[in-house]
């Protein structure tokens, strides 16, 4: 079975770091593109970052985490990362990583890729706080 968890979140001031990771069970990781998300309370879910299976023919951000966040892969460890720094209190939420069991070493459209409704497998999620 198809199973995505994420790495424990956790307190950290604002101006400060953490990093998520995203493992597989059940199926290899590297075949696949991976989403990053969170979702604040009362808010909606939306796209953080996203990269391609290979980790080279895409790495998309939204605005807001541009220049903060990265996101990387290590298909030999079968995990994917979100390197999060500079860390504000508008961070606060919780993060899920995601992928499309149908995109086995696809793409998905630009236009889409930091929408869920590109991604159908969702990990569990963990809670980040930033603290002001």
């Amino acid at each position: 079975q198809l199973q995505l968890v994420e790495s424990e979140g956790g307190l950290v001031q604002a101006g400060g770091s953490l990093r998520l990771s995203c493992t597989a069970s059940g199926f290899s990781l590297a075949e696949y593109p991976i989403g990053w998300f969170r979702q604040a309370p009362g808010k909606e879910r939306e796209g953080v970052a996203a990269i391609s299976s290979s980790g080279f023919s895409f790495l998309d951000y939204a605005d807001s985490v541009k220049g903060r966040f990265t996101v990387s892969r290590d298909n030999a460890k079968n995990t994917v990362y979100l390197q999060m720094n500079s860390l504000e209190p508008e961070d606060t939420a919780i993060y899920y990583c995601a992928t499309n069991k149908a995109l086995r070493r696809g793409v998905i459209s630009p236009s889409i890729r930091l929408s869920t409704r590109a991604y159908d497998s969702w990990g569990q999620g963990t809670q980040v706080t930033v603290s002001s």
